[in-house]
């Protein structure tokens, strides 16, 4: 004897019972295309489509085994026809029943495949390192290769918008620079051409006074020029050069400036001694306000001063020749020095013209007398 798996085909629409009986060995046994062991017949295919199955169970895909149990679980205490319930009906039952055994096999297969592409990841991570996902794309972006490919693509975009953008500041730049060195270049011709007219006018000039003969008669004619004596050691062409420029009234730009300054120093300290003279005693309230107002210009001559001093100090060739800074408080104090001074000079002067006064008043008088007394001798 031997268990064999007997094959019914009951009247239920659609679906095939598995039973068990024990037949004899006479039997002949069922050909290989039929499943054996509680399992389906590989040629029978479900009526509905997977979307309905997955609709029948109230499911969705993508679900997971234990959403697929606990939904068949659900529906056949409602429609098994031994569960006593109120909905229950055979038909429906093999329907969800039918449609558990579909989709628990698409979950299936799809769990599968899902696990054969995992191990075929965890291959290739085994014998790749572990950052090669970052060599692709550069290196730019996160997440999957999907989202790190349109990440990607967006920074090649901006990458090249930066690039353009570069190329045509660099474009811009050079057109300005060949810009700037063509004006500059057209400036400097326009100059060496002035500097040339005027070289070649002098020596046109020259050459008519010599050719008139007004060259004949000077004093130096076919004589050597004189040297420096102060001075030998330095070259004779700058000697002579100098001495050129001094004779016709040349002067350096730090001499000029150094008298500008003393000249301007002393005009101020003359103006505000004459304006505090000016005011006189008693500084009444008015005139407190007057002097202020006189020292407050002062200060305001005083800084553009020390301005001109700061550029006299940058030319000046002599370090023991520049100058310092004038202080407004020191000439306000020293102007009101020379202002008291200016006073007691005058007291004193009119002390003095008044003892003259009355020296000869007393002079006068004392002639007179004596004439009066000559008289009355007579």
């Amino acid at each position: 004897m031997k268990w064999l798996c007997f094959v019914l085909t009951k009247k239920i629409p659609c679906h095939l019972w598995a039973l068990s009986t024990m037949i004899p060995k006479t039997v002949n046994q069922f050909p290989n295309p039929y499943i054996i062991d509680h399992k389906w017949l590989s040629s029978y295919k479900p009526k509905n489509s997977l979307k309905d199955c997955y609709r029948l169970l109230k499911l969705q895909e993508g679900c997971s085994l234990d959403d697929v149990r606990n939904s068949f679980r659900n529906l056949a205490k409602q429609y098994h026809p031994d569960s006593g319930s109120v909905t229950a009906d055979s038909a429906m039952f093999m329907q969800i029943e039918e449609a558990y055994r579909t989709v628990l096999s698409d979950v299936a297969k799809k769990m599968k495949s899902s696990e054969s592409e995992e191990e075929e990841e965890a291959k290739f991570k085994s014998k790749a390192p572990q950052h090669r996902q970052y060599l692709s794309f550069e290196g730019v972006g996160f997440g999957t290769p999907s989202q790190r490919e349109r990440q990607y693509m967006q920074f090649r975009v901006d990458r090249a918008a930066e690039q353009v953008m570069e190329y045509r500041k660099q474009k811009f730049e050079s057109q300005y620079a060949m810009n700037t060195m063509i004006a500059k270049d057209v400036k400097q011709s326009k100059k060496i051409k002035i500097t040339q007219a005027i070289e070649r006018l002098v020596e046109d000039l020259i050459q008519e006074s010599m050719a008139k003969g007004d060259f004949d008669n000077l004093s130096g004619k076919g004589k050597p020029l004189q040297k420096f004596s102060y001075c030998p050691h330095i070259d004779p062409m700058t000697h002579n050069l100098n001495r050129i420029l001094i004779d016709n009234g040349y002067q350096p730009e730090w001499i000029l400036m150094q008298k500008e300054i003393r000249e301007t120093i002393e005009e101020l300290r003359k103006n505000i001694v004459a304006s505090r003279n000016k005011l006189g005693e008693p500084m009444t309230a008015f005139r407190q306000k007057q002097w202020n107002q006189i020292c407050e210009q002062l200060i305001e001559d005083i800084k553009k001063l020390n301005k001109r001093i700061n550029d006299f100090n940058l030319i000046v060739p002599i370090l023991n020749r520049q100058m310092v800074h004038f202080n407004a408080d020191k000439e306000i104090a020293r102007a009101q020095k020379a202002y008291e001074i200016l006073i007691e000079k005058t007291k004193a002067t009119n002390v003095d013209t008044k003892e003259n006064e009355q020296e000869n008043n007393m002079f006068t008088l004392k002639s007179r007398f004596l004439k009066w007394i000559h008289l009355m001798m007579k």
